[in-house]
């Protein structure tokens, strides 16, 4: 494959695009635009800065904040000197961020300054205070113009690398390019070891198969911090020679907006978001006729949906597909010239060089297994996740159960834990338990989701307080606000005086949803 041959590593893709595409527009934040060489030359300069730093190759740094040009300069400068990037989560709250870099060992640490209101700065300093501290991290720098005495600005940290001559790294590329923290259905989370070969080999194929080509015009809603973003995102774009336009939140307007006056090309995203843009009272006012390529993915993708953004919106290639991080963010895509009916029923047939197969006899619902070049080197510094997650024989299992057709079409129809997804985020009951347990006012809890018109499913808590607590709902909604990303937090909590479990002691959530199984 061209992603193992022509590009070697991430930090060659940098270097060969800025050539190739060197005129090409690059990146559209606002009134800043700038073209694929003065990106390169941006990045050029984070690097000699990571550098000057002390970052060497293998070094784990972390990038926690929103979707900007600074990410992306921030992100491919680290990487390019050598480092293993780790995104976090921009909904995690000060102790779960400091939690992950903890785990992971980062030495470097780039933070947004205020971002939704937030300041991170302040809830990561809590986190450090509170907390059992972070040996391994010597450096925050703040992606702003004002940070505390002992963090550092981004200016400041650019300039402290000028002047120094850094020579391009020649990665492995089967060495580490970044671990991707994703918590799982024991609440802990769990660091996706995933190397350079494999992200590029895989966004070779997804945009292949997308179709995305030079001088498309990519809206990047997806976060950079998950998967998606960032590799069908920023690195496909890399590839293609496209133009990123990223949007740090989801806000409709916003995307309508950039939507008509960018001339965007391509825009993947969950259905919940092409949902919105279609259902907007004021959408017929804006010129969305640029839109050629939609991709999006989910367990249901109303066929309704699909057909809509053909006709109403005049997109020609809509196509579904699913991934997982443990699988580098990709397993199956359907195919350009499929039926509307695949593209809606399924997430399509597996990609080039990977294999997939159900547990369960043709046509009935089973465990999704995946096996190929796109799995995982394993869980970061965790043996016992590795050897649950992988087989002997190279399978990976998901934890998703689908059915394959004939035509080697996968239909994801449930999970085989009890994760849920919240606006195109996946929240896992387990963890958010383990969180819920810490009120001092809680006995027990367990977490089960249920439907939701706009967010598609949202987590109910029944929960088991202590003897003598007279904690309300709102308190402990409120408590939850301030202690978990906002996707974990229960909308709604039920107070029981015991939770209902089998012989062996498990919860019977099949009973709390009702369905007593």
């Amino acid at each position: 494959m061209r992603g193992d041959v022509e590009w070697g590593s991430i930090p060659e893709l940098v270097r060969r695009s800025a050539e190739r595409y060197a005129d090409t527009e690059a990146v559209v934040e606002g009134r800043t635009r700038i073209s694929y060489a003065e990106l390169g030359a941006r990045i050029e300069r984070s690097t000699a800065a990571c550098v000057a730093a002390g970052v060497r190759p293998g070094d784990r740094v972390a990038l926690w904040a929103p979707n900007t040009l600074d990410w992306i300069v921030a992100a491919l400068g680290a990487v390019s000197a050598g480092a293993v990037l780790v995104p976090v989560n921009t909904r995690f709250k000060g102790t779960e961020a400091a939690d992950v870099l903890r785990r992971s060992g980062a030495k470097l640490l780039f933070v947004t300054g205020t971002f939704l209101g937030t300041s991170y700065v302040a809830s990561l300093r809590r986190a450090m205070a509170a907390g059992p501290g972070l040996p391994a991290l010597r450096d925050v720098v703040v992606l702003a113009d004002d940070a505390p005495e002992d963090f550092r600005t981004w200016k400041d940290f650019l300039a402290a690398g000028e002047g120094l001559t850094v020579e391009p790294l020649d990665l492995p590329p089967h060495s580490p390019s970044d671990i991707v923290y994703t918590s799982g259905t024991t609440g802990r989370p769990k660091g996706v070891l995933i190397t350079h070969a494999q992200t590029l080999r895989a966004y070779e194929i997804w945009s292949d198969l997308a179709g995305l080509r030079r001088g498309d015009r990519y809206l990047i809603v997806n976060p950079f911090f998950h998967t998606f973003g960032y590799k069908a995102g920023v690195i496909a774009c890399l590839m293609r020679g496209a133009t990123m336009i990223p949007q740090p939140v989801f806000n409709v307007d916003t995307a309508l907006a950039n939507l008509a006056a960018e001339s965007i090309t391509v825009l993947p995203g969950p259905p919940t978001l092409l949902q919105s843009i279609l259902d907007h009272p004021s959408r017929r006012a804006f010129d969305l006729s640029s839109l050629r390529l939609v991709v999006t993915g989910a367990a249901v993708v109303p066929l309704r949906l699909v057909e809509r953004l053909r006709t109403e919106l005049g997109v020609e290639t809509v196509l579904t597909a699913y991934g997982l991080s443990e699988a580098s963010g990709i397993v199956t895509m359907c195919r350009r010239g499929d039926d509307p009916s695949v593209i809606a029923s399924t997430s399509g047939r597996a990609i080039p060089g990977t294999e997939i197969r159900v547990e369960a006899p043709p046509g009935t619902p089973g465990e999704v297994l995946v096996r190929g070049f796109n799995v995982m080197r394993g869980y970061y510094e965790d043996d016992r996740a590795t050897a649950e997650a992988l087989t002997p024989d190279g399978w990976l299992r998901t934890g998703d159960v689908g059915v394959l057709d004939d035509a080697g079409n996968l239909r994801v129809t449930d999970r085989v834990k009890d994760m849920y997804i919240v606006g195109g985020f996946n929240a896992y009951p387990a963890e958010i338990e383990n969180l819920l347990t810490l009120h001092p006012d809680v006995a027990e809890a367990a977490v089960i989701g249920v439907p939701d018109a706009r967010l598609g499913e949202v987590g109910k808590a029944y929960v088991v307080r202590r003897p003598g607590a007279v904690l309300t709902a709102d308190d402990l909604m409120a408590w939850s606000r301030r202690e978990m990303a906002n996707y974990k937090v229960p909308r709604s909590v039920e107070f029981v005086t015991e939770l209902p479990r089998n012989a062996s002691g498990k919860v019977l959530k099949g009973e709390l949803r009702g369905t007593g199984a």
